[in-house]
C-alpha cells in the first residue's frame, strides 16, 4: 500500500478532479480503504464542488488544527473522513473511500503550520499500519512550504498536467522544483491536447505514469457535483481512473524499493533484492 501526492501547476490541470477520479476507482481488496485528502493551502474544493456545499464546514483540515492545540490529534483525524461510497467497491467495506476535506479559506493555512508535519505522520502510520492507500491533493503550492513535509514524505509524487503546450511550458519550472525537494516525480497527463507521451516526458524529462482522458462532461461530476451520466462507474473516465490507480501504486512500490530495498523485500515487493 502507499501514499501518493498529486501536484499541481498553474494553468488548472485538473488536480483535485483526477485525485476524485482516482478515489473512486482506486482498485481496493476486501477491507483496504483509500483516504483522499485535500491538503492544498489554497483550499479545497470538494465541499462545495461535488457536495454541492450540504455539508458546511463540519468536517476537514481547520477542525484538525484545533484538535491538535488539545493533544486530541489522532482521534479527531477519524471524525472528519467522510466516506464517498462508490459503486466500484468491495460490497463487504461499505466505508472504504474515505475524504479529508481541505480548508475552506486560504487565511486558514496560517493555523495549519503546525499541523503539516502530525499530518504526514498520521499518514505514514495508516499505511503502515492498516495497510490503507493515501492520495493527497497538494494543489499548486501544497508540495511547499510548511506543507512540503508531505510531499518529502509520500511514496511517490506525481505532477499533473495536460498535455497542451500551455501546461507543458507551465509544468517545466514545476518538475525541476519538486524534483529538487523530493527526487525524482512522475506525471499524469489528462489527455487534452495533441502531444504523446513521448513528447511529454522529452519536454519535462518525466517519466509519464498514467494518462487520463479529457472527458469533460463527466469530469464535472466530479468537480461540480454534476448529475451522473448514465454508465458513470464505466465511463472512459473512471476506467481509465482504475487502471491509473494500480499504476501508481506500482511506481510507489518500485520507488519504495529503490529508497529501502531490505524493508520493500520484507513486504514482498516484487523485483527487491
Amino acid at each position: 500500500m502507499a501514499v501518493i501526492a498529486l501536484a499541481g501547476c498553474s494553468g488548472s490541470p485538473g488536480v483535485t478532479t483526477s485525485a476524485l477520479a482516482l478515489l473512486l476507482g482506486w482498485p481496493l481488496e476486501s477491507g483496504r480503504r483509500m483516504i483522499l485528502a485535500e491538503c492544498d493551502p489554497d483550499g479545497g474544493a470538494v465541499l462545495h464542488g461535488l457536495l454541492q456545499g450540504t455539508l458546511g464546514d463540519r468536517y476537514g483540515l481547520p477542525n484538525l488544527s484545533v484538535a491538535a492545540r488539545k493533544g486530541e490529534f489522532g482521534e479527531a483525524f477519524w471524525r472528519q473522513l467522510i466516506d464517498l461510497g462508490g459503486e466500484d467497491g468491495p460490497p463487504d467495506s461499505p466505508a472504504d473511500r474515505l475524504l479529508l476535506p481541505g480548508i475552506t479559506d486560504p487565511a486558514q493555512a496560517a493555523s495549519l503550520s503546525s499541523v503539516w508535519k502530525s499530518l504526514s505522520q498520521m499518514f505514514r502510520g495508516i499505511e503502515a499500519d492498516h495497510g490503507h492507500d493515501v492520495l493527497l491533493d497538494l494543489g499548486r503550492r501544497g508540495a511547499f512550504g510548511p506543507s512540503g513535509v508531505l510531499a518529502e514524505q509520500a511514496d511517490a509524487v506525481l505532477v499533473v498536467v495536460r498535455n497542451t503546450l500551455r501546461c507543458l511550458q507551465a509544468a517545466q519550472g514545476r518538475v525541476r522544483q519538486l524534483e529538487e525537494q523530493v527526487g525524482d516525480v512522475g506525471l499524469l497527463v489528462i489527455g487534452e491536447g495533441p502531444y504523446p507521451a513521448g513528447e511529454v516526458q522529452r519536454v519535462l524529462q518525466a517519466p509519464v505514469v498514467a494518462t487520463l482522458p479529457y472527458a469533460p462532461r463527466d469530469a464535472r461530476v466530479l468537480s461540480d457535483g454534476d448529475e451522473q451520466p448514465r454508465h458513470f462507474t464505466r465511463s472512459k473516465l473512471m476506467k481509465a481512473a482504475r487502471t491509473a490507480g494500480a499504476l501508481l501504486v506500482q511506481r510507489a512500490a518500485v520507488r519504495r524499493a529503490r529508497l529501502d530495498p531490505r524493508a520493500a523485500f520484507a513486504s514482498g515487493v516484487p523485483g527487491a533484492r
